[in-house]
């Protein structure tokens, strides 16, 4: 694995994890909204193994990105750093299409990608997607968010979800979050509010997807809502497979369970199966 660094279209520049494998196949990973590359390493390099390179951008902002911490101006600019690592990840790769794989929050940017670039995904893997939270602020915080996006949009607020505890009940793992100084712990009013105009942009008439897609839930997951996501997921359409996978044991960030190796090879089966009808093999 090796950190690269990207400059985009407005200048700034976002750190990039990128494993190197076999020319022609590529995948793009996208993290959550408190997380960065470091968290999905393990599954990363499960895929790098199985012959794919991957890129892991940290979103910006977030992670190894200190600058803008936790901001962004308008919904947009997510996707558009997001389509310029894809440029940039397919030119290394030599992939015509990327496998793009999402965890939380990063499911959203994913479905988004769906409806603006779908001529450039193989397929997308979903990992309990931050579609539809439990997790959320009080009313009152509501308003003071409400009236900081009017009057202060820059003002930052406490992400709801800094106990350790809601992403994992591995001990091992919840020490990793607790010791993390790159998770990012608050983003700015306009930050939510542009996360609430990319819900309403995801929501409204999904194209049929001409590419497979999976999703994997957790059973115990406190942070999304299992039944509103997958009464979402089963209105999508596709031309092609459409898969779910549901662990009962495990807690929302199933990559941090202490027996992961059933997680590691279904997504790493998932992918290369995927590749695998891209290209014509027979499986």
């Amino acid at each position: 694995m090796e950190f690269v660094k990207i400059t985009l279209s407005d200048g700034y520049s976002i750190s990039l994890r990128h494993w190197q494998g076999v020319r022609g196949r590529g995948i793009l990973y996208i993290h959550g909204i408190q997380s960065h590359g470091l968290w999905f390493e393990r599954s990363a390099s499960v895929l790098a193994e199985a012959g794919f390179s991957v890129f892991l951008p940290d979103r910006r902002g977030s992670g190894r990105d200190e600058l803008s911490r936790g901001d962004i101006t308008h919904f947009g600019r997510w996707l558009d750093d997001l389509r310029e690592v894809i440029a940039f990840s397919k030119s290394e790769s030599g992939a015509e299409k990327l496998h793009i794989v999402a965890v939380s929050w990063g499911g959203k940017l994913a479905m988004a990608l769906s409806k603006v670039c779908s001529e450039d995904i193989a397929s997308i893997t979903l990992i309990a997607p931050g579609l539809f939270p439990k997790v959320d602020v009080s009313v009152f915080e509501k308003l003071r968010i409400a009236l900081a996006v009017l009057l202060k949009p820059n003002k930052h607020f406490a992400i709801p979800l800094n106990e350790p505890e809601l992403f994992t009940e591995n001990p091992e793992r919840i020490k990793f979050i607790n010791d993390d100084e790159l998770k990012l712990t608050c983003v700015s009013a306009r930050f939510l509010y542009q996360s609430r105009k990319l819900d309403r942009f995801i929501s409204s008439s999904l194209p049929v997807m001409p590419f497979p897609i999976k999703l994997f839930l957790a059973g115990t997951d406190r942070i999304i809502d299992n039944c509103r996501t997958l009464q979402f997921y089963r209105g999508i359409k596709t031309e092609h497979i459409k898969a779910l996978k549901y662990y009962p044991l495990a807690a929302h960030t199933i990559e941090f369970e202490e027996d992961n190796r059933e997680f590691l090879r279904d997504i790493k089966d998932w992918i290369l199966l995927c590749e695998n009808m891209r290209t014509g093999v027979n499986v």
